[in-house]
């Protein structure tokens, strides 16, 4: 069976199993018309990508608190950043996608860029990635799932990265501190620096309603930094600062948040 064939089983099984709940390899063999191995090495594929989990005899679908965040409508301004960083991606590029509401944007401008490979340490934003129609290549970091993040981290994950390289990461910030750079609540930096090290280009998405926040934990410093993606109600001196640190800065339409 050819590669087109085995993407559009895989993607029927993501879907019976959304309706579902859980399958079996005997029910997806008599499907499909095909064998049990066959069957067996989908769900394999899929639980590498984060798309379900394994259970003997069968799968069950990803737990709704771990894919619930993405559904949720995201806010007119974040999406406004997202588009005009989705810019900056071309036909062929290999990029990461960091975990991060701005980031979760990203997904849906995708589809009509062609030939794209896609990390994520998210599981919510692999599911999406995995909707797409353009049928990007996805690749998962794996690693130890972190609840504060929504996403993998850890060691497992870190490795993962350094055997590929990227021409684009693509991630948010909790503060941006206009003499060091971004920073964030979050403890576990590790994987954020990995991430960037393995990029070409390391383009950041931020609200302008953070810049100026001075948040204890550093995660990138401005030499790491390519490209800060923001809204257009950032403050002239703000900005000046941070062109003065070598670093592109592209500006979004603001657009109202008119949810809650």
């Amino acid at each position: 069976m050819n590669k087109r064939n085995t993407q559009q089983r895989r993607h029927s099984i993501i879907s019976i199993l959304n309706e579902q709940g859980e399958v079996s390899v005997d029910e997806l063999s008599l499907r499909f018309e095909t064998s049990e191995v066959t069957i067996r090495k989908d769900l394999a594929a899929l639980e590498k990508t984060g798309l379900l989990l394994r259970r003997y005899g069968g799968a069950v679908a990803i737990p709704d608190e771990v894919t619930q965040q993405f559904s949720a409508k995201i806010a007119p301004n974040k999406l406004s950043i997202a588009k005009t960083a989705a810019q900056l991606i071309k036909d062929h590029n290999r990029i990461i996608i960091d975990s991060g509401t701005t980031t979760s944007g990203l997904i849906e401008q995708l589809n009509d860029k062609r030939g794209l490979v896609v990390m994520t340490n998210a599981l919510h934003l692999a599911n999406a990635i995995h909707e797409l129609e353009n049928e990007p290549t996805l690749l998962m970091t794996g690693g130890t799932w972190d609840p504060h993040s929504e996403s993998f981290q850890g060691q497992v994950a870190e490795q993962v990265l350094r055997s590929y390289n990227f021409d684009q990461l693509f991630i948010g910030a909790d503060g941006i501190d206009l003499e060091r750079g971004t920073t964030t609540f979050n403890e576990l930096t590790g994987l954020s620096k990995v991430m960037a090290e393995v990029s070409r280009e390391v383009i950041v998405m931020v609200d302008s309603d953070k810049i100026g926040k001075r948040i204890p934990n550093l995660e990138l410093p401005w030499a790491k930094v390519s490209v800060l993606v923001t809204d257009d109600r950032i403050d002239e001196s703000a900005l000046k600062q941070i062109s003065d640190q070598g670093v592109r800065v592209m500006l979004a339409p603001y657009a109202h948040e008119c949810i809650t």
